[in-house]
């Protein structure tokens, strides 16, 4: 009886008294006027840490400002921006009145502009290029980027080199919205050699960056790979900067069949990348190396599949893995059909269709370790190749590769599997660890460059242990001496 009397007050649900509910206030929505107000005291104080960055020439608050630029960008509108010009662009500047005229307002205040720097007016006319582009204004935005970059080329300063750079990206990035990429690129080229000549680290980085996409963007890699031969990428860049140059030279090296360099270029590139943000680029970083790591006859990691944020993405990816593992033509053949259209808008159509061969050759490795003598006929029939000549020319190239170890009897029409070797025997172990202490010390290179350093001036102002015992010495006795003179007064 005392089980059935727990259980059914389990089963019962308590009861609450109205009187005991209390109803949460609910807090009433900011109207908008309320949440431009407080934007626009945000760039205000941007403003001011890029002005302090012109009074003290220091490029560093610049990239403070920068880095806000991604929570700026979702929080602006028309009556923002026409606030912003009026107030902090000057009226001999040429392009205010366009700017207004994409930004209408009624509401705004005609407020005088204020003296500011020319960085100012640079940070609020890429401001609204931005929310152009975020609108889809791409007509308005060709002109208004146009105007910008006249007027950045017009500037030579060290503070304007991080903020030049990102207006060069959204010129590019215009254009290529327009579909007019090809055009922006004798510009870039220029700017390019301009920086180079000024030690403009930052400009040298994006720009090269920006004509690598235009050159990939239409599928020129021999111009894009003389471009990486005669440009030297700067080694103090972001590593924002410094992903994307691996990136684009991981894709050049895989089209052009140097996989064991666009691997690394790759690992790279993803290791570069900031590891809480940038999820589109990672998921673009890795299809690519899932590819290149199948080309290479080796097998992408399991848990690369199973990233909450790449899992949905490497599905198809995961499936062309698993065709290529077994081997099954058939079911690579099925798979490349069902997302060919996902293949050709991501780029790797080309390398993927390469992958054929390598799907053979795993058949044909699985085949030869199944078999002893095995007739090329039924090595045609299992691949599902077209003729036994097909099979026999396919194992003659896989042989020839080290891919297998057999021979074939042409007058008999079988092959002939050899005893495996021990491939400790080989020189394989030799080369797998050169290569992981190559890639240590590569790392602690490269850690080593990124260290920040105190400027040589200041040891000058510390003193040496000498002269502080000294200095103490003389204290100790100078304290002495007065102690003694007080002595001598109190006697």
């Amino acid at each position: 009886m005392a089980s059935k009397t727990q259980r059914k007050a389990k089963v019962e649900k308590p009861k609450v008294e109205d009187a005991d509910v209390e109803m949460k206030d609910t807090e009433a929505p900011k109207p908008q006027s309320e949440l431009d107000a407080l934007t626009i005291e945000d760039i205000k104080d941007h403003i001011s840490i890029i002005e302090k960055s012109v009074v003290n020439k220091e490029p560093r608050f610049v990239l403070r400002v920068l880095r806000q630029l991604a929570s700026t960008r979702k929080r602006l509108n028309d009556a923002v921006l026409n606030q912003l010009i009026k107030t902090y662009i000057s009226d001999s500047y040429e392009f205010k009145g366009n700017l207004l005229g994409y930004f209408p307002c009624t509401d705004s205040k005609d407020e005088k502009p204020h003296a500011r720097s020319v960085l100012t007016e640079i940070y609020v006319h890429l401001l609204g290029m931005i929310s152009l582009l975020d609108n889809n204004r791409i007509n308005d935005s060709i002109p208004c980027a146009q105007a910008l970059i006249n007027r950045v080329m017009s500037v030579n300063k060290p503070t304007m080199h991080l903020l030049g750079a990102r207006c060069f990206f959204y010129y590019s990035r215009a254009f290529e919205m327009a579909g007019r990429l090809h055009e922006a690129r004798t510009l870039l080229h220029g700017r390019l050699r301009t920086s180079t000549l000024r030690h403009d680290s930052e400009g040298q980085a994006m720009l090269l960056n920006l004509l690598l996409r235009n050159y990939i963007h239409y599928n020129l890699y021999e111009q894009a790979e003389k471009l990486i031969s005669k440009t030297t990428f700067p080694e103090n860049a972001n590593n924002n900067e410094s992903a994307r140059y691996l990136f684009y030279l991981g894709k050049i090296k895989a089209t052009q069949l140097d996989y064991s360099e666009a691997f690394k270029n790759l690992n790279q590139a993803i290791r570069k990348a900031p590891q809480n943000a940038a999820i589109g680029f990672k998921q673009a970083a890795t299809k690519l190396l899932v590819v290149v790591q199948l080309l290479l006859g080796e097998v992408p990691e399991r848990h690369v599949f199973r990233d909450q944020h790449l899992r949905l993405s490497l599905l198809p990816y995961l499936q062309l893995t698993q065709a290529v593992l077994a081997g099954d033509l058939a079911k690579f053949s099925t798979v490349l059909e069902k997302y060919s259209d996902k293949f050709m808008k991501e780029g790797t159509m080309t390398l993927i269709n390469r992958l054929r061969h390598n799907v053979i050759k795993t058949g044909i490795k699985s085949v030869a370790l199944s078999y002893s003598r095995i007739s090329l006929a039924d090595v045609a029939d299992k691949l599902q190749l077209d003729s036994p000549e097909d099979a026999e020319y396919i194992i003659a190239k896989a042989i020839h590769d080290g891919v297998i170890e057999a021979t074939i009897d042409h007058e008999k029409g079988y092959m002939q599997s050899n005893d495996s070797a021990n491939v400790y025997g080989t020189n394989e172990p030799l080369k797998a660890y050169h290569e992981r202490i190559r890639f240590c010390l590569d790392i602690h290179n490269h850690s080593i460059k990124a260290m920040r350093f105190p400027p040589k001036s200041y040891n000058d102002n510390l003193e040496d242990a000498q002269k502080q015992r000294e200095r103490e010495q003389q204290d100790l006795e100078y304290a002495k001496e007065i102690a003694e003179e007080e002595d001598d007064g109190m006697l």
